[in-house]
């Protein structure tokens, strides 16, 4: 079979050349391209006819130039590039198309058409003038070698890829992960805005200079705090405050910070124009302000203004990744703030711990010196042996609640100075199991006491320890101190073993144990065990602490072990030798200024925890004469509650001269107290083991019983705060340690005087609700019967036949005026019951409610035979509900309807079951009732106004019993009345009653 030439085989005429080819095929077809430089179509050669085929068929984008002068035909794919260069580059020698670029790209098209290699470039910058300026542009594109029909090269193929989105991506993403990084190291909101700033310099393509103004607190200035691409000689003739009250000639600020939006600026203003680092061409005419956003819900904290590059369109993508760069630039603003504000709080929180340690040094000094004048005559008195016993008795007090406070302010002392960093301590060789046994062995009488077993076991030790002898001391009777008070039974252990190169201190009990989650915080200073229940809720909670931070001093270290309900064992560990202790302190002298105590205060205050027998109540003797004009003084039974022994004697002696008086030692007892015989008042300490004061409170106050019983709380916590607490919980009063004895007097027969003031009201009030009841009854049965002739009279009357109308119709009115009557009657003994009974009884049965609203109607359409009553019913109508109530209900409300409406007008009622409800509805079209009625209209005494007719007047109770019977019924009653619509009451009751309380407990 034979072969035609290559050149017959190859597309002749136009139509054939550029068959299909979308657009860019089109677009040749319609070209004289004898007027071109490659000449007609038909006169094309071969490879050229067959390439064009070839591009023009290809998705994507492809250029190829043929000829000396490389003339440029491309396919759709290409038509995107060009911008508005296209379509007079179609048939255009290349280096007119690409002028700009020709420089960069015309030596190496020409290269590969004279014999060259083919080229690859990527990512390379092309500075193209394709929408009307020089846009920066980055391409990935390929020349290939076309060969012609003589064998030689007639042309150039591109294949080509515009990058410009992805390096622009990269280079910007780049500038926000540096702006990230850097800025997150800042500590102060300027060191963060500069950071950020500083992360621009890197991308001045995109951002060819910026300024940075943030707003001060009030929003009243801002202040440029960064800029860059600026040149700083030139910054000086932009003002460095911007007063945002008046209108800024620069930028838009009023705008932005009002949008929260950006604002373009166009053109640039000109005293800016000499700051502008750059030059030429690349000098911006445009910038962009933006909002730096502040707080959520806040104001902007200031506006960020940026250059826009004059080389790129200000697209969708430029303004996003602008919007991100404010974005980036208000977080890390943000987090500076936050630094700042966590700074000055912790700064804050220091001065504040060094101003507390400060006070409790000076106070714990301040003390002393009475405490001294205080203890020492006391002491001295005590020891004279000539007292009288009721005197001893009183000084002992004085002198243990002394020592108590002694104890207090030494430790108070101890811990100031441990915080200052100003304890002097001397560390001395010491026989630290004959010490520790010494001072264990000093709590055998009040372990004894207490009913406990002290085991003591401290085995001699290799070699003397080296310990400050005050510091020890403290640590071992503060934790054997801390054992005996949560150790209600059982036992406590001292053991001191020798471990090598350590001793160990256990102080083991069987007391009540600590939760596992107030392990971790049970050494923390003023913390204390919430709930704990021990022999005294009193304490300062530093004991432990005090504890660990002396143990600390001498290198150790110390921790617990407890199970709730089996008890805890404290570990102190102190390594042995002396090269963990500091030099110089090694048997140094001892400070003048001790605050050793020895174990006597502890002893004293264990004690005090130990319950003294129940006194016998003591009976107040005859109350003196009251001052005229004061009625009597108030006498009678209180019960005082208190777990620290000194102070329940005390009060309780204080009160025994005017009452009767009952002390009980916490909150558990005291109610039992009560429950044996009721107070007349309550006197009870906030802080007691077990049941505290507030619990307390709060069980009386639940006991309907109790309820009424005036409670006086007493507390060392002093403050409005703690005050307002007892009154808010249900206190009748507040009274705060330390008090006098008039004072407390005082408000004891205070609260006794209106105690019994109220129960004499209420007496009163009881007293005349019950007078009130009977003589309605009476009342109401003296009216009934006349009524009841009036009304059969009336009726065996209208029965005959022989009356005239005039007669008739003055019968009718008889009747009517003695029913209404009758209505009046039983609407006051509902209201009385009600009113005084908390609710009116009802007595629920099987009901049929179709067959009740059907009676109901009948019945007031009989008595209103000119007017329209309609009954629309629906769903099942079986109902387990008081059938005389609710048809009390329905009569009342359709009454009222047929009342308030005009007489030509129809009564609309309806009822319709649901799956568990049922619901009725009375609509009537009288005039609306008023607004300012609707809130009380189911109150007693309200009625709404009818003129012309005080005959039918009511007494204004039906409502008020509708909503009493609805509600005794489950179910709930709304009005709805507005203009043109008419009145509509919706009572939506529950298929099935609940049952009153007094049902409940007969059915129990």
């Amino acid at each position: 079979m034979s072969q035609n030439p290559p050149e017959t085989q190859a597309p002749a005429t136009a139509a054939e050349v550029f068959a299909g080819g979308g657009q860019m095929g089109a677009l040749m077809r319609s070209i004289d391209w004898s007027r071109t430089e490659l000449g007609p179509v038909d006169t094309w050669p071969a490879a050229l006819r067959t390439m064009v085929g070839v591009v023009l068929g290809s998705r994507f984008p492809m250029l190829m130039w043929w000829g000396e002068h490389l003339v440029q035909l491309y396919n759709d794919g290409y038509r995107l590039i060009l911008g508005d260069k296209h379509p007079a580059s179609m048939g255009a020698p290349g280096a007119e198309v690409w002028k700009e670029i020709w420089s960069t790209i015309g030596p190496m098209a020409e290269g590969v058409l004279r014999g060259g290699p083919a080229t690859w470039s990527e990512h390379l910058l092309l500075l193209m003038n394709r929408k009307g300026f020089f846009e920066e542009t980055y391409f990935t594109f390929s020349y290939s070698p076309i060969p012609d029909d003589a064998g030689g090269r007639g042309g150039v193929l591109v294949t080509v890829q515009e990058t410009s989105s992805q390096v622009l991506g990269e280079r910007r993403l780049y500038t926000l992960q540096r702006m990230a990084a850097d800025s997150f190291q800042a500590r102060s909101v300027e060191q963060a805005a500069r950071l950020a700033m500083h992360a621009l310099d890197g991308n001045p393509n995109d951002l060819p200079f910026a300024l940075l103004y943030l707003c001060n607190a009030e929003g009243r200035h801002a202040s440029r705090v960064a800029a860059r691409g600026l040149r700083e000689e030139g910054l000086c003739t932009l003002p460095p405050v911007l007063d945002l009250a008046t209108a800024q000639e620069d930028w838009p600020v009023h705008e932005v910070l009002a949008t929260h939006q950006p604002v373009q600026v166009a053109p640039l203003p000109q005293r800016l124009l000499p700051a502008i680092a750059s030059e030429g061409p690349l000098v911006p005419t445009r910038a962009l302000v933006l909002p730096v956003e502040g707080e959520t819900g806040q104001s902007p904290a200031g506006f960020l203004v940026v250059g826009l590059s004059p080389r790129l369109e200000f697209d969708d993508q430029y303004q996003g990744f602008l919007r991100l760069v404010a974005s980036h630039l208000s977080t890390a603003l943000a987090h500076a703030r936050a630094y700042e504000e966590q700074k000055q709080r912790a700064e804050a929180l220091a001065e504040l711990d060094r101003a507390k340690t400060a006070f409790f040094s000076n106070v714990s000094h301040e003390f002393r010196t009475p405490l001294t004048l205080m203890l020492g005559p006391l002491e001295d008195l005590l020891a004279t042996g000539r007292l009288p016993a009721e005197a001893r008795q009183t000084l002992e007090l004085v002198h243990r609640n002394g020592l108590r406070l002694f104890k207090l302010v030494n430790t108070l002392l101890d811990f100031s100075r441990l915080e200052a960093g100003r304890v002097q301590s001397s560390y001395q060789p010491t026989d630290l199991a004959v010490l520790t046994a010494g001072l264990a062995s000093a709590f055998d009488s009040a372990m004894e006491k207490a009913g406990l077993r002290l085991r003591v076991e401290c085995e001699p030790l290799p070699e003397p320890i080296w310990v400050d002898r005050e510091m020890w001391e403290k640590v071992v009777l503060n934790l054997i101190s801390n054992a005996f008070k949560f150790t209600l039974e059982g036992e406590i252990a001292v053991r001191l073993r020798w471990r090598g190169d350590h001793v160990e201190l256990c102080v083991s009990d069987t007391g009540t144990g600590i939760p596992p989650e107030e392990q971790s915080r049970i050494f923390e200073r003023f913390h204390q065990v919430r709930g704990a229940r021990g022999r005294s809720h009193e304490g300062s909670g530093i004991g432990l602490s005090l504890v660990r931070e002396l143990v600390k001093l001498h290198g150790g270290g110390v921790r617990v072990d407890s199970t709730p309900g089996q008890g805890s064992t404290f570990t102190v560990s102190i390594p042995t030798g002396c090269a963990h202790l500091p030099r110089e302190r090694l048997e140094a002298s001892r400070p003048r200024e001790s605050t050793g105590l020895g174990a006597a205060p502890f002893l004293d205050e264990a004690s005090s925890w130990l319950a003294s027998p129940p006194a016998a109540p003591v009976h107040a003797p005859a109350a003196p004469e009251a001052p005229p004009g004061r009625g009597l003084a108030p006498s009678g039974y209180i019960l005082l509650a208190d777990d620290n022994v000194d102070m329940r004697d005390y009060v309780r002696r204080l009160l025994e001269t005017r009452f009767t008086v009952e002390a009980v030692a916490d909150g558990r007892a005291a109610l039992k107290a009560v429950r044996v015989r009721s107070p007349d008042l309550v006197l009870s300490d906030v802080m007691m083991p077990g049941l505290d004061g507030l619990g307390l409170l709060r069980a009386l106050r639940a006991d309907p019983r109790t309820a009424t019983i005036p409670i006086i709380l007493l507390s060392a916590r002093a403050g409005e705060e703690a005050t307002v607490e007892g009154i808010q919980s249900g206190a009748d009063d507040y009274l705060v340690k330390p008090f006098s004895a008039r004072e407390l007097l005082a408000r004891v027969e205070g609260a006794l005087r209106l105690a019994r003031e109220r129960a004499e009201r209420e007496r009163l009030a009881l007293d005349r609700a019950e007078f009130e009841q009977h003589l309605i009854g009476i009342v109401s049965h003296d009216l009934r019967n006349p009524l009841a002739a009036i009304t059969l009279t009336a009726t065996t009357l209208l029965r005959g036949t022989e009356l005239g109308e005039r007669q008739r119709k003055s019968l009718e009115r008889v009747f009517a005026s003695a029913e209404r009557a009758n209505r009046m009657i039983r609407d006051l003994l509902d209201f009385t019951k009600a009113r005084l009974g908390g609710g009116l009884p009802i007595h629920p049965a099987p009901l049929d409610v179709d067959a009740l609203c059907r009676q109901v109607v009948d019945e007031l359409q009989v008595a209103h035979p000119a007017r329209v009553i309609l009954l629309e019913q629906r769903g099942d109508g079986q109902a387990h509900w008081d059938g005389d109530r609710m048809a009390q209900v329905l009569t009342n409300l359709i009454g009222n309807a047929l009342h308030y409406s005009p007489p030509g007008t129809p009564v609309q009622v309806k009822a319709h079951a649901e799956a568990e409800t049922v619901v009725f509805e009375v609509r009537n079209e009288g005039v609306p009732i008023p607004e300012e009625l609707l809130p009380r209209l189911f109150q007693p005494m309200q009625r709404g106004e009818k003129t012309g007719d005080n005959v039918s007047r009511n007494v204004g109770l039906g409502l008020y019993i509708v909503d009493h019977i609805v509600r005794a019924h489950g179910g709930t009653i709304e009005v709805r009345s507005r203009e043109g619509e008419g009145t509509t009451f919706r009572v939506r009751l529950p298929r099935t009653a609940p049952l009153s309380p007094a049902q409940e407990g007969a059915r129990s």
